[in-house]
């Protein structure tokens, strides 16, 4: 079967279900799709959220402009990044976490009205930097203007630029939202005791890996 079959079969599937000639149920089903086709049926009585809902301003930015703030941006959002995520993976629904990606957004939007205000001269010149220097968006071409960038973030918003590292590591996440039904924590009575920690100076360059040759 070439693909204009395939595209047929599809259209007329999604006109069955549309029309109500095929059964609820029916329409459902993935598995009667053609492979490849990246769509996910439901059933009639499912109840996804309205144009409203989803509705919310964007974060019109260029991808050199999103990745010159990305470290402040992170920072400044963690909190709502860390809820958003948190309730994507407990919850298994996205359409329970509508409120959380909302909260994302805004904290962006916040974010770049604050730097548009503060240092919109020092933040054009970095992302016109990373634009321009290479294809791939690189940052070790642009230290000079992220130095100056980040001078000022820190100076008009009292924003520090996070440490290399500072978004790998693994952290606990304090929330306030509700435990999902029927969510079960994991627990292993015998684990072995912790090892207790010692006093270590802090690592000059972020980690203390070592490096395989």
């Amino acid at each position: 079967m070439n693909i204009c079959q395939k595209e047929r079969q599809l259209q007329g599937k999604l006109s069955s279900c549309i029309d109500n000639t095929v059964p609820g149920p029916l329409c459902c089903c993935s598995h009667q799709l053609p492979r490849g086709t990246g769509l996910r049926m439901f059933t009639k009585d499912f109840e996804l959220p309205t144009e409203e809902e989803l509705t919310v301003q964007e974060v019109n930015v260029t991808t050199s402009s999103l990745r010159a703030g990305a470290f402040h941006l992170g920072k400044t959002c963690e909190k709502e990044n860390h809820e958003f995520i948190l309730c994507r993976e407990e919850e298994k629904d996205p359409r329970k976490c509508l409120t959380e990606g909302k909260d994302v957004t805004s904290c962006a939007l916040n974010f770049f009205r604050k730097v548009k205000k503060s240092c919109l001269e020092e933040f054009s010149q970095y992302a016109h930097c990373l634009d321009q220097s290479s294809k791939d968006l690189n940052y070790r071409y642009c230290r000079n203007t992220q130095a100056i960038f980040d001078k000022c973030v820190l100076d008009n918003l009292n924003l520090e630029r996070p440490e290399f590292g500072y978004f790998s590591r693994a952290q606990v996440i304090q929330t306030n939202r509700p435990k999902p039904e029927g969510y079960t924590s994991v627990e292993y009575p015998d684990a072995p005791p912790p090892i207790p920690e010692v006093d270590r100076a802090r690592a000059k360059y972020g980690a203390r890996n070592y490096w395989m040759t």
